[in-house]
């Protein structure tokens, strides 16, 4: 592995390598020396998971005004009609370039785009661009050759940010953002790292639930430094909990793709009855709020441990052609989707809020961005609409590099190093993975699906002790990845349940027992750090 100074410069540091981090590289990278640092490995992120696609009009049968309409439905009113008007007219672009970079989406002759543009909940038309059913994984390989090949671009691999470097913090009255201080999580060791920009990519939240669509690595790190920088948040209260995930004792985080349900999937009890027309008129296409709350729903009231999606009536060549990955990947676990139904249970998915941006990308904060799942550009309001993320990834990283380029650059000051003069090894690392189990417990117990303000506030009064408890033991001894994971996730967690006490109504991905109806005038909940 290669060995990196303690104290490293570059005009661009971001942290995070899912799509938004390496397609802002790349954009970058013919002007500018950026570093990328990555928690893992390079194809180690929630984009490369992402099995379904990317929403965008790309159809003469389509319009911007069906797909803008179809976003702000799933909104449920609290999307920011700029925001939306603004992906979604920079969609197409978007896609040119992945095509351009040479993204393999699968190719359908007889349409008039010639690819095959799948449907999923929500979408009124056919306009998801996908690469067979593993999207994510077509789009980050063919980028992470190109990072990996660019002579301005550090990969940084195992690396974790552990916090900005900001001038109140170095004792400034100008509160700019001056890079990051990252372990090794190899050799732990910290580094210092300077950057005229520091852009925060490194996804969503989802890590803080029990279970969950994403990969480990998935522990709002973003959202937490951010916050501890400064930056406001917004609506942290809508984590949208994927309707199908695979039920099963060896199937870690497995997504069942919303396509298939667009492809003609239904839901089914375990005696072969359908529910979703009880629930919605929309059925299986309704939103995912919708969808998972009737699961939801329906395990509860016949005491079931999953539900089934069954698209048996396909035939083999169709089920192999447009879902190979999950095809193989049940087969594998004896579960032959040609001819059994699949067991499905909604898990964890997608924060909806995050770090407050404009429409370049900018936070609060001088000198740093947020981008893709991090952020909240005001898109996806109170739920998001299947297939907006990676087009959101996409969309604002354009607009981050584009407003880093046409920026002046400040000079570089010096930085100090990180202090471990009055820390010691920990004695009993069984109360980080302790803490860690009882936090994601209490969050899918307390605040999931349905949610009540009891639940709320014993949620609140248990993060409260092991943010205690944690702050302590960070004060105490030396950083490793899991207690930095923990730190940020308990954090994220205490933002999460202030977003959702607040939250009087039932809306979107937010639903109360308490507050089961919703006020007639949306509003965003909108958090501010205190000095």
């Amino acid at each position: 592995m290669t060995q990196y100074p303690s104290m490293l410069q570059f005009d661009v540091l971001i942290i995070g390598s899912g799509l938004a981090g390496l397609s802002l590289a790349l954009k970058l990278a013919d002007q500018r020396k950026v570093a990328v640092i990555t928690k893992k490995s390079l194809l180690e992120s929630a984009s490369v998971w992402a099995q379904g696609g990317i929403a965008a009009v790309l159809s003469q049968e389509d319009s911007l005004t069906e797909h803008i309409q179809d976003t702000v439905t799933a909104g449920a009113g609290l999307c920011d009609p700029a925001a939306v008007r603004y992906v979604i007219e920079h969609a197409k672009p978007a896609i040119d370039w992945l095509i351009a970079q040479g993204v393999p989406f699968t190719r359908d002759a007889d349409t008039d785009t010639g690819y095959h543009l799948a449907r999923e909940g929500g979408h009124s038309r056919r306009r998801i661009i996908h690469a067979a059913d593993a999207t994510g994984y077509a789009v980050q390989k063919t980028l992470a050759s190109k990072v990996l090949a660019h002579p301005n671009i550090t990969l940084l691999e195992h690396y974790i940010a552990i916090d900005l470097i900001t001038g109140n913090k170095l004792g400034y009255t100008h509160n700019q953002c001056y890079g990051a201080y990252a372990l090794n999580s190899l050799s732990d060791e910290v580094s210092t790292i300077a950057a005229h920009d520091t852009i925060l990519a490194t996804g969503g939240a989802s890590k803080v639930y029990l279970y969950t669509t994403n990969p480990d690595t998935v522990t709002g790190d973003g959202i937490a430094m951010g916050w501890r920088a400064g930056c406001r948040v917004s609506n942290m209260e809508f984590i949208q909990f994927h309707p199908t995930c695979l039920y099963h004792p060896h199937a870690k985080s497995f997504l069942i793709s919303e396509a298939v349900r667009g492809e003609g999937g239904i839901l089914k009890l375990p005696d072969g009855t359908r529910f979703m027309s009880a629930h919605d008129e929309r059925a299986e296409l309704a939103p995912r709020d919708i969808v998972a709350r009737a699961i939801d729903f329906e395990m509860k009231k016949h005491g079931l441990d999953c539900v089934y999606l069954d698209i048996s009536h396909k035939s083999v060549e169709f089920l192999q052609a447009h879902f190979p990955t999950i095809y193989s990947r049940c087969l594998s676990l004896g579960i032959d989707i040609s001819r059994q139904p699949i067991p499905v249970v909604p898990a964890a998915h997608y924060t909806c809020g995050g770090i407050v941006t404009d429409l370049h990308g900018r936070t609060d904060l001088a000198n740093l961005y947020a981008v893709g799942e991090t952020a909240h550009t005001g898109l996806h309001g109170a739920n998001r609409l299947a297939s907006n993320s990676l087009l959101e990834c996409m969309v604002f990283a354009d607009a981050a590099a584009r407003n880093i380029l046409a920026s002046p650059q400040s000079q570089f000051i010096p930085l100090p190093q990180w202090d471990e003069s009055q820390v010691t090894d920990a004695d009993e690392e069984i109360i980080i993975s302790h803490n860690w189990a009882e936090l994601r417990q209490f969050m899918w117990d307390y605040v999931g699906i349905v949610r009540t303000t009891k639940r709320l506030q014993r949620a609140q009064h248990r993060i409260r002790l092991l943010h205690e408890e944690i702050n302590e033991y960070y004060a105490n001894f030396h950083v490793t990845a899991d207690l930095l994971e923990l730190r940020n996730l308990v954090l994220t967690a205490d933002l999460i349940v202030q977003s959702a006490l607040f939250r009087h109504e039932s809306r979107g991905l937010h639903y109360s027992k308490d507050y089961p109806d919703t006020r007639p005038l949306a509003a965003s909940t909108i958090l501010t750090p205190t000095a």
